[in-house]
């Protein structure tokens, strides 16, 4: 078992201070990965229903920073400490961008880069952020993966897809880690089992059934978690367990 931990992306505890003497000291607690959400606007009013809380309510308020960014200041301060988007929505990025961000994160920080990804569930972020169509997400995310797939291998390369296309374009540097940074998916299994090595999901009581029978009706879908990466072995601890540890 490997335990992990959440960085803030918001509150009194996400400054560079504050995320910095976080990183650190789970680090030297031997902690494996630490954790960043993503968010970029928050809508004053929203109707969208938050999948991971009973109330259907996100705590935020407005304030997020950016997942990207703080990833990049915690490589920089860290050795071994593991660096995991958990999730990036990845339809509010453009594909190819995003699969650069990704490799050049993974090679600046010498290939300690797990990517969590999901499709995203609030609909007045996709519309602030003009990203496809909120009700194409799921799609769309499966489209982003197999363009960051390829541009992590594979150079000319171009692409003809449903939502984005390219030709004859190079993205280097390629990552580190091969054949690319490990990629988990965050929400129910279909896209996991389809193209990727571990899900990473949440969720609370009322949602299990509805995840039982997710899952039953993938196990068709094969998957080695063993050899990529036991996402679904990872314990993830807050701040404040962080803290509370340091303490003992």
């Amino acid at each position: 078992m490997r335990y992990g931990f959440y960085l803030p992306t918001r509150g009194p505890t996400a400054t560079r201070e504050g995320i910095l003497a976080l990183a650190r000291e789970g680090e030297q607690l031997g902690l494996h990965s630490a954790m960043v959400a993503d968010h970029i606007v928050f809508p004053v009013e929203s109707q969208s229903t938050y999948p991971y809380t009973l109330d259907g309510k996100h705590p935020g308020v407005g304030d997020a920073l950016e997942t990207f960014s703080i990833l990049g200041v915690v490589a920089g301060a860290t050795d071994r400490l593991r660096l995991v988007t958990s999730v990036l929505v990845l339809p509010y990025r453009n594909p190819v961008l995003t699969a650069k961000m990704v490799a050049s994160l993974d090679v600046l920080s010498g290939g300690r880069l797990t990517l969590g990804v999901g499709a995203g569930w609030l609909s007045e972020e996709f519309a602030a952020l003009n990203s496809p169509a909120f009700e194409a997400r799921g799609a769309v995310t499966d489209e982003w993966i197999a363009i960051c797939k390829q541009l992590w291998s594979h150079s000319p390369a171009s692409f003809n897809g449903r939502f984005y296309r390219y030709t004859d374009i190079r993205c280097e540097p390629f990552p580190v880690q091969k054949p690319h940074p490990p990629i988990w998916v965050g929400g129910l299994p279909r896209r996991s089992a389809a193209y990727c090595p571990a899900w990473r999901w949440l969720a609370p009581s009322r949602r299990r059934r509805r995840l039982a029978v997710a899952a039953a009706r993938d196990a068709r879908a094969s998957r080695d978690v063993e050899a990529a990466d036991r996402g679904r072995g990872a314990r993830f601890l807050g701040a404040d367990d962080l803290l509370q540890g340091a303490a003992l």
